[in-house]
């Protein structure tokens, strides 16, 4: 308490001070209708302001939070895509859905050897298995080759032993995706048919003779295309949407009727 009145007696001058030009302030405003305008004009731009600074604080603190929410509305509507040509009305979380979609992130992307692999924090006890497909949201990226309880290695399509069904966009001409490893941001797309109609800036989309990504997947645009030695074949280059190099959130794809597939297919060709 000494402290207090010892403080007051030291500052007596400055505190009076302020006390009058407050008193002051306040009769100069009340007094004259054009004060009071700009005195609360200022004081809505102070108020104002430090609303707006406040907001942008909290709103970075959230974006954390938010960045989930949208990477769930994102599972949620890719599902609804997939699933949209197995039956007219979708029912999230239906048995009848044939492709289900998990989120996750790169942890380690490879892109410069000719053997690229990206490890994804998604494993086993999420679900995944060998030979799913991983899509980022501009494309596809690879197959999970490898699981661990909460890890998985995907193969990238920058890898010299992938090979993935892909058609020209809008038509039924398809072919094998694979790379050359001379450039990591262009793969090759091969076996299309010479009758095809192909043009510089086509876009390329995974086919529908795989078991692994759903029909339609974006994977990138034709930058340059010829003639095989043969002439009856093109080899296509195709300029991927995905930056190989800038990975970040995956998807990957559940086909929850490959193993009837492939048990039937498996069945049929042991019968011949």
């Amino acid at each position: 308490m000494q402290q207090i009145i010892n403080f007051l007696l030291r500052n007596k001058n400055s505190l009076l001070y302020a006390f009058l030009f407050f008193i002051a302030l306040v009769f100069t405003i009340n007094s004259r209708t054009f004060h009071q305008s700009k005195f609360f004009n200022s004081a809505n731009w102070v108020s104002g302001n430090l609303y707006t600074f406040s907001s942008n604080i909290s709103g970075y603190f959230g974006l954390k939070e938010d960045n989930l929410e949208l990477v769930a509305e994102n599972e949620r509507l890719r599902r609804l895509l997939f699933n949209r040509e197995m039956t007219d009305t979708v029912t999230l979380d239906s048995s009848l859905n044939r492709y289900d979609v998990v989120s996750g992130r790169v942890i380690k992307n490879s892109f410069s050897g000719p053997r690229n692999y990206i490890t994804i924090n998604k494993g086993s006890n999420d679900g995944l298995t060998q030979d799913m497909g991983v899509i980022s949201p501009n494309g596809i990226l690879g197959i999970v080759e490898n699981t661990s309880a909460n890890f998985a290695t995907v193969q990238s399509i920058l890898n010299t032993k992938s090979n993935i069904n892909a058609k020209l966009k809008g038509t039924d001409y398809f072919g094998s995706l694979t790379w050359n490893t001379q450039d990591y941001n262009t793969v090759q797309l091969v076996d299309i048919p010479r009758l095809a109609p192909i043009a510089v800036g086509d876009t390329i989309v995974t086919g529908s003779m795989s078991n692994i990504f759903p029909e339609h997947i974006p994977i990138g645009t034709i930058t340059a295309f010829e003639l095989t030695a043969s002439e009856s074949f093109y080899e296509i280059e195709v300029r991927l949407f995905n930056d190989m190099g800038n990975l970040r959130q995956v998807y990957i794809i559940k086909d929850r009727l490959k193993s009837e597939i492939e048990e039937l297919q498996s069945k049929t060709e042991n019968a011949q």
